[in-house]
């Protein structure tokens, strides 16, 4: 699977649809943070169709509804930098789902930040350095968990699609 100019392993991708994937994500911000991409590679959201478009939210809608209660959450962040300017890293459109808890962060809105690999400030002269928090996760613990999540979706849905 094209992501951007990287490649996902099958491994990782853990349901399709028709149009788009969801995958693991190499440094999740929280348990359970995990992209849904399209299939086509497209850089921007408004270059996307719309059954693109359809099929992209309708997939994070279905991820959303599976990992936040696995990862017992309460709610979700769904996001997308759509843009350099935005803080997009990868040029190729994607969600970013995210189950939340109370309390995950100091200030809810650090999540932000936290997707955007940049410090926050929190407080004069203090910088949170939310990316320290994170560590680059292993082949083996990222198709474990698409392993994981793959499942959960095939029996949450009588529809899904097996990804290899």
């Amino acid at each position: 699977y094209k992501f951007g100019p990287h490649t996902i392993p099958g491994s990782h991708v853990f349901v399709l649809s028709n149009l788009c994937y969801g995958f693991v994500n190499l440094k999740p911000v929280v348990p359970g943070h995990v992209l849904v991409s399209t299939k086509r590679v497209v850089q921007r959201f408004t270059d996307l169709t719309p059954d693109e478009v359809s099929d992209l939210w309708l997939l994070a809608q279905r991820i959303g509804k599976t990992v936040e209660a696995h990862y017992g959450a309460q709610s979700l962040t769904l996001a997308i930098q759509d843009g350099a300017f935005a803080g997009q890293t990868v040029p190729h459109v994607h969600i970013h789902v995210l189950p939340r808890k109370a309390g995950d962060f100091p200030r809810n809105d650090q999540v932000y930040d936290a997707i955007d690999h940049k410090a926050a400030d929190s407080g004069p002269g203090e910088k949170l350095d939310l990316d320290k928090e994170r560590r680059v996760r292993t082949h083996v613990e990222m198709a474990e968990e698409a392993a994981e999540l793959r499942a959960l979706l095939q029996l949450n849905s009588a529809t899904a699609t097996e990804a290899p």
